[in-house]
């Protein structure tokens, strides 16, 4: 697992063999961040079920402005900060020099939206992908539906078994494009204009 673009290129990412966690594989990130491009200045980005920080760290190496993970899994809150560590991303004090801006919530994955409205963050992508067993979709589709987290433009990017098949619509939700690679599916979801 590396990163694939950006300032971190070719950074050796760690994950925990025999884990709960899964983490997305690097040809489904690859994928991810053909169609997102190769230039996230400026964006915020979610990486709204951490694991192994991956998705969020690759988002950070391409430019993305701000990067939150949540993770409630103190192993995998670890893994993270290890793996920040090694693409020196891992300094998160202002009073350094520091272009990355990173934030990891250990808490909850449901338990973020109202932590993350508090902080009046809107985020440009909202990267999705929990334990494929817990099939916390829907809940987390229509707890996002509601939130105030978007913009206009914002897309939500859900990582799911191909077997799991998600609804169009959630709430205000509407999936605009899906994408296969091996077993795994890609649904991507935007605000539907009203």
């Amino acid at each position: 697992m590396r990163v694939i673009a950006g300032q971190a290129k070719g950074t050796k990412l760690t994950s925990i063999k025999g884990s709960q966690v899964r983490p997305t594989l690097d040809h489904v990130r690859e994928a991810l961040f053909n169609i997102l491009g190769h230039d996230l200045s400026g964006e915020y980005f979610l990486d709204w079920f951490g694991g192994s920080g991956a998705v969020g760290i690759e988002a950070l190496s391409r430019g993305a402005e701000k990067v939150v993970w949540v993770e409630n899994n103190r192993q995998s809150q670890n893994l993270i900060y290890a793996n920040l560590k090694k693409c020196r991303f891992e300094s998160n004090d202002k009073s350094e020099s520091s272009v990355f801006e990173w934030e990891l919530l250990k808490i909850d994955a449901l338990q973020a939206l109202p932590i993350l409205e508090k902080k009046s963050l809107k985020f440009d992508v909202v990267y999705i992908d929990p334990p494929f067993a817990d099939n916390l979709y829907e809940k987390c589709l229509i707890g996002l539906s509601k939130s105030q987290l978007l913009k206009k433009e914002s897309l939500i990017v859900v990582e799911h078994h191909n077997k799991n098949i998600l609804r169009e619509i959630y709430g205000r939700l509407l999936r605009s494009d899906q994408r296969q690679s091996g077993d795994t599916s890609l649904s991507f979801y935007g605000l539907k204009n009203l």
